[in-house]
């Protein structure tokens, strides 16, 4: 049987690092050196796989839409040589990466698997093993042809995932939508699709992302709209406004004036929910419908990072404001539920 092969792009964080007399540090080449000498690795039921590492590697903390790109190109490069891509990163910023890359990655019809560690492989009682090699060896044999996160032997759909614990090995999780995959003793395929990939697809193709000013505010009692107002302020072309349970906020006229005329400029204006889980229904309350009728749209059960990476790419893409409302709110890439509406 011939073996799968796997593209894997180390860009940087945890998980390649070493220890130092100033803490864990990126050191070129330890990453592979670490793998090399583990023999699970090379089991004859792995595929085979090859490592790149990026030089100099990025702390996750670092990541910029044009990381975003250098990541999605570097996998467009090596598309035809490889059966499923991993890709190795930071925690902080994982999801946001995994978010971009759902949206920037067109057509795509193999795994793209991204996933770290919160201890260095090359450490005792390191979670890197386990989340590179099952990364691996689902890319392999359980082909989900999305952008997907693992971590702690759950896959999770790559827009859906977030980070819930700083130091913890179930360091991510997707409130809003179901695993793909669970790793236990048994690999139970929960909301993934292992399908051939079609017949005349069109070949992967990479959108563009520049960098947009975009802007986030978390409400709070007493928030003041001159501080939503500087928010708003040149360049900024899009703002998120995490506002209170299903997306309630302050009716005061003038916040809610400020709101209207910032639609009227052509910024778009996107109500997430503060909450953990659940989704925005501005049609629920008087104080939700307010911020509709001023213009702001619903992001429905979009995670953070899912809405700001959307924001990115649609704003990068396209210059009218009314069909990047109208495509916020439409499920582009599995990132929100179909009857979120």
């Amino acid at each position: 049987m011939n073996r799968k092969r796997i593209y894997v792009a180390y860009t940087g964080g945890t998980i390649g690092m070493q220890q130092s007399s100033q803490g864990f540090v990126p050191v070129p080449g330890f990453l592979s050196s670490t793998v090399k000498q583990m023999p699970e690795f090379f089991h004859p039921d792995m595929p085979l796989f090859d490592i790149h590492e990026y030089h100099p590697v990025i702390d996750s903390s670092d990541m910029t839409p044009a990381h975003w790109q250098h990541i999605a190109n570097d996998i467009q490069q090596h598309y035809q040589q490889y059966d499923g891509f991993v890709v190795l990163h930071g925690t902080d910023t994982m999801a946001y990466t995994a978010s971009a890359l759902s949206f920037m990655l067109e057509n795509l019809q193999k795994p793209v698997i991204i996933t770290g560690s919160q201890i260095p492989l090359a450490q005792l009682r390191s979670d890197g093993q386990v989340n590179l090699l099952n990364a691996l060896y689902l890319a392999a044999n359980y082909p989900i042809a999305e952008v997907a996160l693992f971590f702690n032997n759950q896959l999770f759909r790559g827009n859906r995932a977030t980070k819930a614990d700083a130091d913890g090995f179930n360091a991510f999780a997707s409130p809003n939508f179901l695993p793909l995959l669970e790793a236990g003793i048994n690999i139970d395929l929960i909301e993934g699709k292992v399908s051939p990939a079609p017949a005349n697809v069109a070949d992967l193709t990479v959108a563009s992302i520049t960098p947009q000013p975009i802007s986030v505010v978390t409400l709070y009692p007493g928030i003041s709209t001159d501080v939503i107002s500087n928010m708003l302020k040149a360049p900024v072309r899009a703002l998120i406004i995490k506002s209170f349970g299903v997306g309630n906020a302050p009716q005061r006229p003038e916040l809610l004036s400020v709101l209207q005329a910032a639609t009227e400029r052509g910024q778009i204006l996107v109500n997430c929910t503060q909450c953990f889980k659940g989704k925005v229904n501005m049609d629920g309350y008087a104080t939700g419908n307010a911020l509709k009728t001023s213009g702001v749209i619903s992001g429905f059960d979009m995670t953070l990072e899912a809405t700001l990476t959307k924001l990115h790419y649609l704003l990068s893409q396209q210059s009218d404001p009314a069909q990047i409302r109208q495509k916020m709110q439409q499920n582009l890439r599995g990132e929100l539920s179909n009857n979120a509406k």
